[in-house]
């Protein structure tokens, strides 16, 4: 019989105000439920971030199955233009309203409540272990990684790990993410020499070579996809100078770009284009080109096998609906557990996330927590 609701766990995260990087009650609230089910707890804080690492089941069991997910959630936006409390947890026409109620307390909440009942009703022959991070929505330095780096220095290990992220766009069920595209900023600053616009000779343009720049990589076709992956994307976010004048040429300007890239390219390979490219335009201009690049992540794949099969199955005879596999959509917290184990993401209809009234179809909690216990079983028969 059922001990755990997870709508109730989904309403108690919600109530906890975890905007990244506040803590905000979700890690001790889930602690206190793990450890009251039998799970051993561990709090992994790093950098003034908080993380819980829970196992049941002995340490270097033979069939260790990972869970995880991430309680911190982005900012609200324009609180005013919300029509619920942002932490109310509030139902209305079977939603629930909250930030963190799609991505991902509802995820959380239904693996939790899965993995409790589970042990209890069943206790199987193997271990279960939670990383659950609260920092996953910013810098993700000090998370995830931190939970796996504990992990190694403790000799404890995954040998699979779902990622309970909203992967669905539109009905539950519909796809599980076996990959990720790589993510990779880089900022440009161009250096010139101030002058009248008038005498445009007496001065150096930085904005010429800078337009000049982002035509070039705007306009460069990265690939056509690959196998698992559609074509890598690059997309100009911002040019700025900074300069409200007509009648003046500025002395610098600067501009960002994001690329979303597939198993075609490594962040290394992408950097140096990009340095190559910002050198050929600085030559041509006599300018001063400098660069800075950040990889959030590279492109993995978990190739179709047998843990995608486990989820797909469980997916179908619950929801009716057969996932598809898919690369999609941005980085996720997998780009880290890749290394440790294989992983695979399944999790809610996400189509509020990040939005003013987030909010999660309420049956569809319990529906998502039947799909991650017949995971479970499925993993441990």
């Amino acid at each position: 019989m059922s001990t755990i609701d997870p709508v109730q766990l989904t309403a108690d995260l919600i109530r906890c105000p975890s905007v990244t990087p506040e803590e905000g009650g979700a890690l001790i609230l889930l602690e206190k439920v793990l450890s009251a089910a039998g799970f051993t707890c561990e709090r992994v804080d790093r950098g003034g971030i908080c993380n819980l690492f829970a196992r049941w089941g002995d340490k270097g069991a033979e069939r260790t199955f990972g869970f995880n997910g991430h309680t911190d959630v982005v900012p609200l936006g324009d609180e005013t233009a919300w029509t619920m409390s942002p932490f109310g947890a509030e139902v209305k026409d079977g939603f629930m309203y909250g930030r963190g109620a799609t991505d991902m307390k509802s995820g959380v909440a239904a693996f939790a409540a899965a993995a409790i009942d589970f042990v209890k009703d069943t206790p199987p022959n193997g271990a279960i272990i939670l990383t659950i991070t609260g920092d996953e929505e910013a810098e993700a330095l000090h998370g995830t990684t931190a939970l796996l780096d504990y992990m190694q220095r403790e000799n404890e290990k995954m040998d699979v790990c779902l990622v309970g992220e909203p992967t669905c766009p539109n009905e539950m069920g519909e796809m599980i993410k076996i990959g990720r595209r790589g993510s990779l900023n880089a900022w440009f600053t161009v250096i010139g020499v101030q002058g009248h616009a008038a005498y445009p000779h007496r001065a150096k343009n930085p904005l010429t070579a800078m337009v000049r720049l982002m035509d070039i990589l705007a306009s460069y076709e990265l690939d056509n996809g690959t196998a698992h992956f559609d074509a890598s994307t690059l997309a100009v976010v911002t040019v700025d100078t900074g300069n409200p004048a007509t009648n003046v040429i500025p002395e610098r300007c600067s501009s960002a770009v994001n690329i979303r890239f597939n198993d075609a390219h490594s962040g290394e390979s992408l950097s140096q284009w990009l340095q190559d490219e910002a050198d050929k335009v600085a030559q041509a201009y006599g300018l001063q080109i400098d660069v800075k690049i950040k990889i959030s992540g590279e492109s993995f794949i978990t190739p179709p096998g047998e843990l995608s099969e486990l989820v797909a199955t469980a997916v179908a005879a619950e929801t009716g609906v057969v996932p598809a596999l898919s690369t999609t959509g941005g980085t996720s917290d997998a780009r880290f557990v890749k290394n440790h184990c294989p992983v695979v993401e399944f999790g809610l209809v996400g189509k509020t996330m990040h939005q003013v009234d987030e909010r999660v179809e309420v049956a569809q909690i319990p529906q998502l927590k039947a799909i991650y216990t017949r995971i479970l079983r499925d993993y441990f028969a």
